[in-house]
Order: C-alpha cells, then sequence, then structure tokens
C-alpha cells in the first residue's frame, strides 16, 4: 500500500468575501474552492454561458429545425451510461415539445454492438427510416458509422463532449465543445448539457421562422434542467461555474416538485427526500440505479423511466431499475474479492517490490457492464491508474480505464495506440476514465505497455494519496444546522469537492454492519460531543486497541431513516490521532 497524508487546506479569503453575509464556515468552505466573491456563487439563468459560442451549433440547429418544421423522421442515438440517457430523454422531450411528437431514440446494447454510432446501429435505425439522427453523449469518434449513414442519406448531427480524435467524423454538423476550434468557455460539460444547449438552439432558431403561435406555443426548456442536474453529476464532469448553475437550477426545481416523474419515482424508490434533494442523492443513489440498466441489461428502460409522464408507469420502471441495482451489487462485490485476490498474489510474488505504476486486471468471468466499477475500486484502493478487463466474446476483450489526478488516461491511451498501432483495437474517453478494446492475445504486452506508458508520463510522488480537507470544526459547528446548510451550498461534485474535515475522536463503541461497514460512536477530542459515524467498506482493524484517539476524515451528513433525522459522520479515512 502507498502512504495517504492527509492536509488541512487553509486558503485566505478575499476581502469581498469576508464582509459577506455568509457564515464563518462557508467562507472557509468557499475560499478553499477559489471562490472570491458572492458574484461566483450566482447561479440565476442570466449567468448562463451563450449558445452560440458553441462551433457548429448554428448549422447543427437549422438542420434540426428544418427536421421538425418538415415533420422529418428523426431518430436520436444515445449512450449506455447515465449521462447518455438522460440526454436521450432529454432530447426526446424538447423535440416533442417542439412540434416533432414522432421522434424515436435508440440506445445500443453494450454487450451486442458496443459503444457508439456505428455502422452496425446505423443499420439497426435504417429500420426506422431515419431522415436525421442526432448522437448524444456519443458520435465524436464514429468515423465508420457516420460515413455508413450517410452512404445510406440519413444526415446525421453529431452531439458530444468526449475528447476528438485525429479524425472527425464526416458528419453534416458537429456540436462538442471539445472539438478543435471550439471557443465556448466551458469544456466541461456533460453530454446532457451539449443537448440541452443544441435544444435552445434549435428552439431559437424556430422562433427566427415564426414557427411558435397560440395553437403551438414556445417551449420552456428550463422544465428540462432536471435532467440536465441528474445527467452532470452522474457523469463525475468537472463543476465548473457553468456546470454549477445547470446543476443548481436543475435542483431547485426538484425541490420544488418541478421535475419528470421518472426522477421522482428513482428519489422514492431510493427513500430520498425530493424536497431535500442533493447532489449526493443523485451520485449515490439515482445514478448508480440508472447506470445499472445499461450495466446489466438495456438503457431503454432508464430511458422510459425518465419519459413517463405518470408516478405509477415511472415507478414500474424505477422498480425494476432497483432489483437490477441490486443485482448489479452482488455481481460487482464478488467481482471485488476476486480482484483482492489477484492484487495479493501480485504482491506476494513481488516480494516486497514497488507495485507497477499502472494495473491491467482480467478475469475471463468478470461481467462487462461492471469492470468500470471494479477499476474504481481498486483504484481507490491501492491509487494508481487501473484498467479492468472483462470477456468481450470471440478472442476481443473490453476494458474500463480510471484514473488518478496527473494521469491524462486518454491521452495515456493514445500514445500506446501511437506506439503500438496493432495493440488498441479501439478506445475513446476522457481524463479519468476511459474504455477501450483489445485482442485477448496482446493482454501480457498491453499490460506491460500501459505500465511503461504510466512510468514515462507520471510523477512518482502523484501514486501517494493525498486527502485535502477543510480542517477541523470549531466550536458549534458539528452540528446538523450545519450539515444542512452545507448540503444546500454546493451544488458539490467533481473540481468542487464536498467539504471534509478532519479531527481526533475517541471511538466509545463499534459493531459491523452486514459485514463489511463499521458502524461507530465517536467522541470529539476537544469538544466531547458524542456523534453517530459510518464507514462504508472498512474493516475493524483500523481502529485502537486501547482508548487511543483517531484520526478521522469525515464528511457531515444528515442521517434519514424512518422519519428521524440526525447529524451522521461519513468517514473517509481513519488513521492513529
Amino acid at each position: 500500500m502507498n502512504n495517504v497524508s492527509v492536509i488541512s487546506k487553509y486558503t485566505e479569503i478575499s476581502a469581498a468575501l469576508e464582509a459577506s453575509d455568509l457564515e464563518p464556515l462557508l467562507k472557509r468552505i468557499y475560499a478553499n474552492r477559489g471562490i472570491e466573491s458572492c458574484d461566483q456563487l450566482d447561479y440565476s439563468m442570466a449567468g448562463l454561458l451563450d449558445f452560440t459560442k458553441l462551433k457548429g451549433i448554428e448549422a447543427a440547429s437549422a438542420i434540426i429545425a428544418d427536421a421538425v418544421m418538415n415533420n422529418e423522421s428523426v431518430v436520436i442515438v444515445g449512450d449506455f451510461d447515465a449521462d447518455g440517457a438522460t440526454s436521450s430523454a432529454l432530447m426526446v422531450r424538447a423535440l416533442r415539445s417542439l412540434g416533432l411528437p414522432g421522434v424515436r431514440y435508440l440506445v445500443p446494447n453494450r454487450f451486442e454492438y458496443g459503444y457508439g454510432l456505428t455502422p452496425e446501429i446505423v443499420l439497426l435505425a435504417r429500420d426506422m427510416s431515419p431522415d436525421l439522427i442526432i448522437t448524444d453523449d456519443n458520435g465524436i469518434s464514429s468515423i465508420e458509422g457516420v460515413a455508413y449513414a450517410k452512404q445510406q442519406n440519413i444526415k446525421v448531427v453529431v452531439t458530444d463532449h468526449h475528447l476528438q480524435g485525429a479524425v472527425l467524423p464526416d458528419a453534416d454538423a458537429i456540436v462538442n465543445p471539445n472539438q478543435q476550434g471550439c471557443t465556448f468557455p466551458s469544456k466541461m460539460m456533460a453530454g446532457v448539457g451539449v443537448a440541452f444547449y443544441v435544444m435552445l438552439a434549435v428552439r431559437a432558431s424556430l422562433r427566427s421562422r415564426g414557427w411558435f403561435d397560440a395553437q403551438r406555443p414556445e417551449p420552456n426548456m428550463a422544465n428540462l434542467l432536471d435532467l440536465v442536474a441528474l445527467g452532470t453529476v452522474a457523469d463525475v464532469v468537472p463543476l465548473d461555474k457553468n456546470n454549477r448553475l445547470l446543476v443548481q437550477q436543475g435542483l431547485g426545481r426538484i425541490r420544488k416538485s418541478q421535475c419528470c416523474q421518472g426522477i421522482q419515482a428513482l428519489l422514492t424508490i431510493s427513500g430520498k427526500n425530493m424536497h431535500n434533494c442533493s447532489t449526493q442523492d443523485f451520485g449515490f443513489a439515482v445514478a448508480p440505479r440508472l447506470n445499472a440498466a445499461g450495466r446489466l441489461d438495456d438503457m431503454s428502460a432508464g430511458i422510459e423511466c425518465l419519459l413517463a409522464d405518470d408516478f405509477e408507469a415511472a415507478m414500474d420502471y424505477a422498480k425494476m431499475l432497483d432489483e437490477l441495482n441490486q443485482q448489479r451489487k452482488e455481481i460487482e462485490g464478488d467481482m471485488l474479492v476476486q480482484a483482492m485476490t489477484i492484487m495479493k498474489t501480485l504482491l506476494v510474488k513481488m516480494d516486497g517490490e514497488k507495485l507497477q505504476s499502472g494495473l491491467c486486471l482480467y478475469d475471463e468471468e468478470w461481467h462487462q457492464g461492471v469492470v468500470g466499477l471494479l477499476a474504481s475500486r481498486v483504484k481507490e484502493k491501492f491509487h494508481r491508474p487501473v484498467i479492468a478487463f472483462a470477456d468481450a466474446g470471440g478472442d476481443e476483450m473490453k476494458g474500463s480505464a480510471r484514473s488518478i489526478p496527473g494521469v491524462h488516461i486518454r491521452d495515456v491511451l493514445d500514445a500506446i495506440a501511437t506506439r503500438h498501432p496493432t495493440l488498441i483495437q479501439k478506445f475513446g474517453g476522457h481524463a479519468m476514465a476511459a474504455g477501450l478494446s483489445i485482442k485477448k492475445a496482446d493482454f501480457e504486452q498491453f499490460s506491460s505497455a500501459f505500465s511503461q506508458q504510466i512510468d514515462s508520463c507520471i510523477d512518482k510522488k502523484s501514486l501517494d494519496k493525498v486527502i485535502e480537507t477543510d480542517g477541523g470544526l470549531q466550536m458549534g459547528e458539528l452540528s446538523m444546522n450545519a450539515a444542512e446548510a452545507l448540503s444546500q451550498a454546493g451544488p458539490w461534485g467533481q473540481c468542487f469537492p464536498e467539504p471534509l474535515f478532519d479531527d481526533e475522536f475517541s471511538v466509545l463503541d463499534w459493531k459491523v454492519l452486514k459485514e463489511k461497514h463499521l458502524k461507530l460512536k465517536l467522541r470529539h477530542c476537544i469538544n466531547s460531543m458524542e456523534v453517530d459515524a459510518i464507514a462504508f467498506n472498512q474493516s475493524s482493524e483500523v481502529l485502537p486497541a486501547g482508548d487511543s484517539p483517531l484520526r478521522i476524515v469525515y464528511r457531515m451528513n444528515v442521517n434519514e431513516f424512518r422519519g428521524y433525522r440526525n447529524l451522521q459522520l461519513i468517514v473517509e479515512h481513519i488513521e492513529p490521532g
């Protein structure tokens, strides 16, 4: 195992922030996240970045507006994760409200077709006789699929947010803030954010043509922000100012019960209160259930849940998704045990030598839809870039990569593909996550090339995990009121993290829940306050033999159970005090 360093961060509070009416705790937290004035916390719609700055959006909106006015056959081709599901649901809802009731969607089954607009998916879509295919959350690397669609006289508009390769598809229009030449200030949008912007532009195009009237009123696109918020958080994209605005606006609508029935049903089945909904509820409760459909079965169930206008129908889908998520948990648990066995065997073979910088793991029984979660778990345990592979049938295997700060995983794969042109069949992704396909016979060679490439680009210090916290809490700050205020003070997420604190506690009592979680009763060593805490996936081995205090890194949380609410700490790290 590598060293773990806990660093209490302190950033000087700006004069403007200090002069604000914010509580001292929030001032400290916001300063640590680069906030210098309350203007940076203004999430009103007036601050939304202008869609006209997106390269290709004028052409894309004109093509789609033509399709609406001419009642063309339009098929949305999405992705099989939560970002793709929310993007597809958003586009279908938007186009219906704009006057195209017959719009349909198609999501590739990951086990049959893989990712993106492939020629096989175009062939499947052709049965719907589309005049226009619109991709969401995919398409920027679909060179062959777009070419095949054009051969079939099908127009293609690509909307995506993934990083482009050396060659772009020959689509009729491409909207992607990460394509070369795009000056849109925010490069961090999720696929659902791009989809939302495209629909804003389509509405503007139709408005300029006089499309709307008393019989066909102009729709309020803000009604779609619940989907934007969910997809943005679920895809774990960095929450820059524009993304925080989109998420906060969506959360505000959900808390006022102004959301689609599907999100309400997913919150209900998760035991979450819609009126106190937070990004944590999205990330840990709603998104896993939505993602379970794409991981184990078909994401159509997730999309249909989000498209349902009747709560009972939405609940039927939500129950189905909940059952799939339970199955996913069981599969993931079994796979994690197997992965840890592999790692223990590897560590024994190394006989004290340092673990390699990049890890590739494979078991022929692993589930293709769950290897991404497995890679995340192993990465968290060993703090290294990890690729977990699963059998994809025939002579192919598919891998899901997860990275650590300081290693751009897609760039790593790109470098390997350049040096070893036949080693990777295809790949794509982001800085922190990517997917790829290789031949089974090439696994050992790829594993070696991966570790070598990581070695060549990483600062070895990056392999030692650093946990940055907001320091300790002062008298009166460890409270329900503070926990509730922090829950509503975000939105928290990637690159704008939920507040973490570290303090010393003594352990008054403990027990193990479900054979893997540690339930604690703690006493703060300074103010003597007693508080409940839970450490997920943590064994009792970390607890001291006597009464020695522990340094605990934690988040404050309001735990709700059967109508009872109490302060509970979510433990992220434990070490001797």
